[in-house]
């Protein structure tokens, strides 16, 4: 082995993946010519004991060459999940990715590839997923009960004037509207997905932050947007980001006067990565209440009177918290206040 090979050999011995390279030349019949210290580490597997690993690896590798051989070039790098045994018999949640390694005449010769464990992946989708289900419970309640109330004044109010069937209707279909939005948004497969990996979807920082001052300009004409160097593109959920950034809006409405000028400010983190921040110059958040202002159900004394649940700010949080970011927020020293939003992608 020359230099650059036990290099990399020992890159990859000192790796906490697993990583193995299967020999597929003529009579090998897959046997691991390379199996990384990690298997020991994670597993508890040792180099006599790994035929429950091999067994994994090779189960569907004939199938695989054959339909390789047949044409099919989408065979040479493969994914999948599945469940692995530990040595002393526990199931360990894993994604084995490998890839087909070809000689000069595009055979294939040998199969590399590594083993992840992904049980707290596996966690955290069933974390969102118990999440998504508590506060799409939380929201449908109280809008069932309206729809409920509402269906009833309209069958029972045909004595009413035009303009109060008029508001019936209007409650009606502002009811429909946010359980659309619960089924679209809040579905315990919706909040798994957000954040999961890579997004196919990009979209502009920019116009993400223009959309969302457009949307809240009815309520509040003084919104302003300020770029400071946003990237043209950002990979991210877009839906889920345009319903933090509501939420952040629409509390700045709730809790300032009506010439309160808000904020939108996008640039480069200092840290890396984008900061999206909701600024205004209201009151600040209580000094005793900023490590709350997040939690479920948590209201603020500033809140008496004003409607609300207490979970769009725990929303949102989540939200950002699933695409690997942060939500935070700070007053600023003479009046007002700052949600920041941090999102570790490339600037």
């Amino acid at each position: 082995m020359d230099s650059a090979g036990e290099l990399h050999k020992l890159i990859l011995d000192h790796s906490s993946e697993v990583h193995f390279l299967l020999d597929l030349r003529d009579g090998s019949h897959g046997r691991i010519q390379y199996l990384s210290p990690a298997a020991g580490r994670r597993f508890g597997y040792t180099l006599e004991q790994v035929q429950a690993l091999s067994d994994q690896l090779v189960h569907d590798l004939p199938l695989r060459l054959e339909r390789f051989a047949a044409g099919e070039r989408s065979r040479v790098r493969v994914t999948r999940e599945l469940d692995l045994p530990h040595a002393d018999g526990h199931l360990i949640p894993v994604e084995i990715e490998s890839a087909l390694v070809l000689d000069p005449v595009g055979s294939p010769i040998a199969l590399a590839g590594s083993v992840r464990d992904v049980s707290e992946r596996r966690d955290w989708q069933a974390q969102q997923k118990k999440f998504a289900s508590m506060l799409s419970h939380e929201f449908r309640t109280p809008l069932s009960t309206i729809d409920g109330a509402i269906q009833r004044l309209e069958m029972t109010g045909a004595h009413h004037d035009e303009a109060t069937r008029k508001r019936y209707t209007k409650i009606q279909s502002a009811v429909d509207r946010l359980l659309g939005m619960l089924d679209e948004y809040l579905s315990p497969e919706r909040m798994a997905s957000i954040g999961r990996k890579r997004q196919p979807n990009e979209v502009s920082p920019l116009a993400l932050l223009e959309n969302a001052a457009e949307q809240a300009s009815p309520r509040r004409a003084t919104v302003r947007v300020v770029d400071q160097g946003l990237p043209q593109w950002m990979r991210c959920d877009p839906a889920g980001m345009r319903l933090v950034l509501d939420i952040l809006l629409d509390n700045a409405i709730k809790y300032t006067e009506d010439g309160c000028e808000i904020t939108l400010v996008g640039k480069k983190a200092t840290e890396g990565g984008i900061e999206l921040s909701v600024s205004d110059l209201g009151a600040g958040i209580p000094e005793d209440e900023v490590g709350k202002l997040f939690e479920k159900g948590f209201r603020g004394r500033d809140a008496a009177g004003t409607p609300g649940s207490g979970l769009g700010l725990y929303m949102a949080r989540a939200v950002v918290e699933v695409h690997g970011g942060t939500l935070t927020v700070e007053n600023f020293a003479e009046s007002g206040k700052k949600f920041r939003i941090w999102l570790p992608v490339p600037a």
